[in-house]
């Protein structure tokens, strides 16, 4: 056989080879993929508050507010309290709060029966600085009648001189 021949035959089983040595890929399918779950939409928080809030949100918790000795006028320390409340009733116009003054035993029973009131229509305005409505609060004035403490003592005169805020519809 001549060169040229061979050249051909070895080029020829060459390709042969080349094309039996093909590799083939098997492909395998994509994993199933799980159905889309749906969801319900999650509760949008508005930012109002709601009736179970009197119990679990720490300001609104807090429900009385204290006075300094022959004072009336609301201190520093409680304004966030009350504007807490201010909010809940814009956020609740349904909402009814009673606001009972009241006073220590010192005083005259006329005396503290009005600054137990003036306590109360203290915070009263304070409420409705915070955007409450003054149909929805009720001003009652206890004087010295409903103590906290008994005893005849400076700490305990500062207990009773407050305004409880009392929510009777929430």
């Amino acid at each position: 056989m001549n060169t040229t021949a061979r050249v051909l035959a070895l080029s020829m089983l060459s390709i042969a080879v080349l094309a039996g040595c093909k590799k083939t890929v098997k492909e395998t399918p994509p994993p199933p993929t799980p159905a889309p779950v749906t969801q319900a939409p999650a509760p949008v928080d508005d930012g109002k508050y709601k009736p179970e809030d009197l119990d679990t949100d720490a300001c609104l918790k807090q429900r009385v507010v204290y006075f300094d000795l022959d004072q009336d006028s609301l201190k520093p320390e409680f304004q966030a309290i009350v504007g807490c409340h201010g909010k809940y009733l814009v956020d609740r116009p349904s909402a009814r709060v009673t606001l009972e003054g009241n006073a220590d035993e010192r005083g005259s029973r006329d005396y503290n029966q009005a600054l137990g009131e003036r306590r109360g229509n203290a915070v009263s305005s304070a409420l409705q600085a915070n955007g409450a409505s003054s149909t929805q609060l009720t001003v009652v004035s206890y004087g010295e009648e409903r103590p906290v403490c008994t005893e005849s003592n400076e700490e305990c005169w500062a207990r009773n001189r407050r305004v409880e805020i009392v929510y009777t519809a929430k």
